[in-house]
């Protein structure tokens, strides 16, 4: 059975971004970002003179280096689990993004 998409909007560095999720998703969204703009304004509070782009784009870094480390990290998780996993967050991410 397909589920239904929820409309949501979440607001990341300033800006106001449409989504589709599945209703269960939707906590999970909510909270990283939340998690997402704090580390932005982390990063906006220690390098003063880098624009709100810069904070973003570091702030992608960060959480794409956690992955990685987890990655390689997380002996037990085979190579299709972490697939899958990384196959959820671009879902996210694409979500964010329309």
């Amino acid at each position: 059975m397909d589920e239904q998409l929820k409309s949501m909007q979440v607001m990341i560095a300033g800006r106001s971004y449409p989504l589709k999720v599945k209703e269960q998703d939707m906590d999970s969204i909510r909270q990283v970002v939340e998690d997402i703009n704090d580390k932005i304004k982390d990063f906006q509070l220690t390098y003063i003179n880098k624009d709100k782009q810069d904070c973003l784009a570091m702030a992608l870094l960060t959480y794409a280096v956690d992955l990685h480390k987890v990655k390689l990290s997380d002996t037990n998780t085979t190579p299709q689990q972490i697939s899958r996993k990384v196959e959820h967050l671009e879902n996210l991410i694409e979500n964010i993004l329309k």
